[in-house]
């Protein structure tokens, strides 16, 4: 028997910001960011706090992350998520 590699799971990977996904119509949007990186610190941190929080844009963001990212939540969450940002800000 070899030594191959250990069995790895595979999984498709969620895009760190979904552009366009209708998954998320009626989501409330929680803040508007101007970077993916800010926004997915964000979204983690409402989910460790389990909120369930996704980064969506309406374009295509430019090479180094810029553009208008919404975080956003489901509607009966918005409230808890709004307090959780509001009180780190």
């Amino acid at each position: 028997m070899g030594l191959g590699r250990p069995w790895r799971r595979r999984f498709a990977r969620e895009p760190a910001v979904a552009i366009g996904d209708p998954r998320f119509d009626g989501w409330e949007t929680v803040a508007v960011l101007d970077d993916e990186a800010t926004a997915v610190a964000w979204r983690d941190h409402l989910r460790d706090a389990g909120v369930d929080a996704a980064c969506v844009s309406d374009h295509t963001l430019d090479r180094l992350g810029r553009g208008d990212v919404h975080l956003v939540v489901p509607p009966p969450q918005w409230s808890r998520a709004n307090e959780i940002v509001e009180n780190l800000d």
